[in-house]
């Protein structure tokens, strides 16, 4: 499959404006600017894009909640926060192509009717902060942002904020209250952000890689982005592969690709040719998946088919060495360390698993611990503020769905089964 995400990746200078053009870059932006808002809108809901950052919601129909009204402003706010255990793909973009990105917020800027976009970056991220503030120089000194881009009637602001490195932030609630200078908590909603976001007003939140198939669908075509993985989950997809493979790294490949042929193909195998135990498919969020699963594809219908989710496409390969009741105490402790506390189901529940699943992993475990964890997720579980309890909860209830006897054994044996 031709790379439209990662294509610039590994090139020299692939993070200036004199590249990316060279590249064909900043076309796709004067073709959308021939067609009418609608039709851009028209076009990527046609394409089937799916947001990259989790929820795997179609983009074009996000966007078409915003109302018409031109007298009313509106925003953009890309979601670069990336705090997913695991999830590195987003960085990979803004490091190296920053400008395929710039252009990706122009076309959907320009689609919804916004003049004013905003990049919401993880604060730990201060690398690809600067370069993003430097494509975003290049891009105002050649014209293509600012007043009148490209002749036309469209003007965008594009501006940089960097967040403090809060796992909470990428809900995309509390990542416009940290935008509008509060503690980044997540809202009520209704009303959502498409009718009062930002300051109020209308906002479109869209994650980064989300926003860089945009360049490729307008230029390509929407037939020939659907063309590409399952039906219902089109396009290319980038995987985050860590852990025991013997190549990680980044793999641009077509959405559906399964965990076996992205574990043992493009990775190259587990290392020192162990056998495979689990492979997280999302990021730490979403429940793992058993060596049994290894065939199911990488796309969002299938691994909700298997209870799981694609989430940030964060893929976290366990080899047999694995022990999976310390994998649960590390998920569990940053899910309770980043909790926000708005909440007590998650403020108070995350901090209980954790202690519970600490003492286990000690050989502290008392008869009766494994049900007490299973009970407190019940009463967690569909019962938070925003999407961190469950998602806290999801990842523990997938580890003991498959290894359910390890936790057992620990509190029996007082030891590691592996």
């Amino acid at each position: 499959m031709e790379k439209v995400l990662l294509k610039n990746l590994g090139k020299p200078n692939s993070h200036k404006i004199d590249t990316y053009i060279q590249g064909g870059g900043y076309r796709a932006i004067q073709e959308a600017l021939r067609h009418t808002p609608d039709t851009i809108i028209q076009m990527v809901k046609d394409s089937g894009l799916r947001g990259r950052g989790g929820a795997g919601f179609s983009t074009g129909l996000k966007w078409s909640f915003i109302p018409k009204d031109p007298t009313v402003p509106k925003f953009l706010c890309c979601n670069a926060d990336e705090g997913e255990p695991g999830t590195f793909k987003d960085r990979g973009i803004i490091d190296n192509d920053p400008h395929l990105l710039l252009e990706g917020m122009m076309i959907a800027s320009y689609a919804i009717g916004a003049n004013t976009a905003y990049i919401y970056i993880r604060g730990e991220f201060a690398f690809g902060a600067r370069r993003l503030e430097e494509a975003i120089k290049e891009a105002y000194e050649r014209g293509y942002l600012g007043r009148n881009i490209f002749g036309s009637d469209f003007s965008l602001d594009i501006h940089v904020h960097r967040g403090w490195g809060a796992y909470i932030c990428g809900e995309e609630t509390a990542l416009l209250e940290s935008i509008e200078g509060y503690r980044g908590q997540p809202r009520i909603k209704p009303p959502f952000p498409a009718i009062s976001g930002l300051y109020g007003k209308p906002t479109v939140i869209n994650n980064v890689e989300t926003l860089s198939c945009l360049p490729a669908i307008v230029l390509k075509g929407p037939k020939w982005f659907a063309s590409i993985g399952p039906e219902k989950s089109p396009g290319p997809k980038i995987y985050c592969v860590s852990g025991h493979v013997k190549r990680p790294g980044l793999y641009e490949l077509p959405m559906g690709t399964s965990a076996r042929e992205l574990i043992y193909e493009h990775c190259g195998g587990i290392r020192d040719d162990r056998r495979l135990k689990a492979v997280i498919p999302g990021g730490v969020s979403a429940p793992m998946l058993s060596a049994d699963e290894v065939d199911t594809p990488l796309d969002f219908d299938s691994l909700a088919a298997k209870k799981s989710m694609l989430g940030s496409g964060a893929v976290i390969v366990m080899d047999e060495t694995t022990c999976m009741v310390k994998v649960a105490y590390i998920i569990l402790r940053f899910f309770s360390h980043e909790s926000c506390g708005k909440c007590t189901p998650c403020r108070e529940g995350t901090i209980w698993l954790t202690k519970i699943l600490k003492r286990i992993e000690y050989g502290e475990g008392r008869t009766g611990d494994v049900e007490l964890l299973e009970s407190l997720c019940s009463n967690i579980f569909g019962r938070t503020f925003c999407p961190l309890g469950d998602g806290a909860v999801m990842a523990l209830r997938g580890v003991l769905k498959h290894f359910r006897d390890e936790f057992v054994y620990h509190v029996e044996n007082k030891r590691c089964m592996v």
